[in-house]
């Protein structure tokens, strides 16, 4: 590795001074009945059982508290800071004690039941087990808000969820399922919320967040908006169980990605509809290709130029969807649990780039649309009939990773919780699931259309996306 790459590798994973403050477990408020019957996982939910939580967290400045708007003196920061945080930290409890009146399941933990006589084994959540979900008051007063939205490499928050102590979901036997870390910075807080991605995926995260800052804005805590629809398994999957007795066998923790740069691009509503329509004016369409599927087809290409891959090695576009839209009828949003599915688009290098954005778009797009409740419901079947989890391994070609993954949604309304600060200044992600070419979407910060792309690289690699033309010339 050349020196300027080491240094940037050691300002990227320089660790973040952070003090524990107090930790506490959270369970509901009232008694649930339904909470004392096992909770048990899909066909998705167990897939997920070996890679990481899902992990977000949102920055907020104090300086829209009223505690801040109402004080005579502006001086003395800390001390606003301070009754700020303190007013924070407890209705925030209350509120999570409330959430989780609706959303139970995160309260609990993994149990697993082995059957010898059958070689099987069920993991399943016991609601009622362990103290609760994990509440952490932290500080890390040596940082600022302009600390964490000013670099251009983002890891700087990895230890603002869970403390930085890494897990993988299948831990969530003795880890708590749901756990959210409120930060103190020198001039505002972050909120870190960590949920196993073997309980849910984006859409549900999204909701429960929401929820939570529903009821914490709200003086009536016995309603919410949207109730968590729970317990519901698709095309009658019935109560699953692995075809082998050592589940923990298949977990692996030593899972190292290797050397990474995470960065955030900023792709303006102005630049999503120039994609979308250079795209569509390629192929000869008119609104037929989305502005995300030209965005895909734009880094997929870039990411694969920079990389200098052979011409004639393979490369594939893995992307991962929900599918509650794509059943038939579609499945609200607010059922919970894993309805995703992935689908990918593979051709060689000199294929993908010797052809136009448009092509590459409208290939993508040919895969999304092939993705139908058949094929969606097939899945889940060939999976309730032997469940598997992901394997976490990586195995680079000659010439590097020749993939790139696409997750998250610029759709999720990641600026919608207000936690009695206002509108969050910005999204970051913490440690989990990275990868060599892991690309997460959020919506931008101004909305409107706008999109975030936080993209994981090899350092040599990124710097040389840093500077394509092509792909440059789209980011904002």
């Amino acid at each position: 590795m050349a020196k300027s790459e080491q240094e940037t590798m050691a300002k990227s994973e320089q660790e973040t001074s952070i003090k524990l403050v107090s930790e506490c477990f959270v369970k509901p408020k009232y008694e649930i009945k339904s909470a004392k019957q096992p909770y048990h996982l899909g066909p998705m939910d167990l897939v997920m059982l070996t890679i990481d939580p899902i992990q977000k967290g949102l920055v907020f400045t104090i300086k829209n508290s009223p505690l801040f708007l109402s004080s005579e003196s502006h001086d003395n920061i800390e001390i606003i800071r301070t009754k700020v945080v303190s007013r924070l930290l407890e209705k925030l409890k209350h509120s999570l004690s409330i959430a989780l009146v609706h959303f139970y399941p995160l309260a609990g933990r993994f149990t697993t039941q082995k059957q010898p006589e059958h070689n099987t084994s069920l993991v399943f959540i016991d609601c009622n087990k362990g103290p609760g979900a994990r509440f952490i008051h932290a500080t890390s007063l040596d940082f600022t808000i302009s600390d964490i939205l000013s670099p251009v490499d983002v890891s700087i928050v990895h230890s603002f969820f869970d403390l930085g102590e890494k897990h993988v979901n299948y831990d969530c036997h003795t880890k708590a399922l749901l756990s959210i870390q409120v930060t103190e910075l020198l001039d505002g807080v972050f909120i870190g919320f960590s949920m196993s991605h073997s309980v849910v995926d984006g859409t549900s995260f999204i909701h429960f967040v929401n929820t939570l800052s529903e009821i914490f804005k709200s003086d009536d805590f016995t309603t919410i908006s949207r109730a968590p629809i729970l317990n519901y398994r698709p095309c009658d999957i019935p109560i699953l169980k692995f075809p082998f007795l050592d589940v923990e066998g298949f977990i692996c923790r030593a899972y190292n990605p290797g050397p990474l740069r995470e960065r955030i691009f900023h792709f303006s509503l102005n630049s999503m509809l120039r994609l979308k329509a250079m795209a569509n004016q390629e192929c000869g369409t008119q609104n037929v290709l989305s502005s995300f599927q030209a965005l895909t087809a734009v880094v997929w290409r870039s990411i694969t130029r920079v990389r200098n891959l052979p011409k004639d090695e393979q490369t594939t576009c893995f992307m991962a969807m929900g599918s509650r839209t794509r059943l038939n009828p579609p499945l609200s949003d607010d059922y919970f649990g894993n309805f995703m599915i992935s689908t990918k688009f593979a051709c060689k290098a000199e294929e993908l780039l010797g052809n136009s954005l448009g092509w590459v778009a409208m290939n993508l797009r040919k895969i999304i649309m092939s993705t139908d409740e058949k094929s969606i419901l097939a899945t889940y079947k060939a999976l309730a009939d032997s469940p598997i989890v992901i394997p976490r391994e990586t195995i680079p070609g000659p010439h590097g990773m020749t993939r790139v993954i696409i997750g998250g949604s610029s759709r999720f309304d990641m600026y919608g919780p207000e936690f009695g600060l206002g509108r969050a200044l910005a999204a970051r992600m913490g440690y989990g699931n990275k990868d060599d070419g892991k690309i997460t979407a959020n919506p931008g910060c101004e909305g409107g259309g706008s999109v975030d792309l936080e993209i994981c690289l090899r350092p040599h690699i990124m710097a040389s996306l840093e500077v394509d033309q092509e792909f440059m010339g789209f980011v904002s």
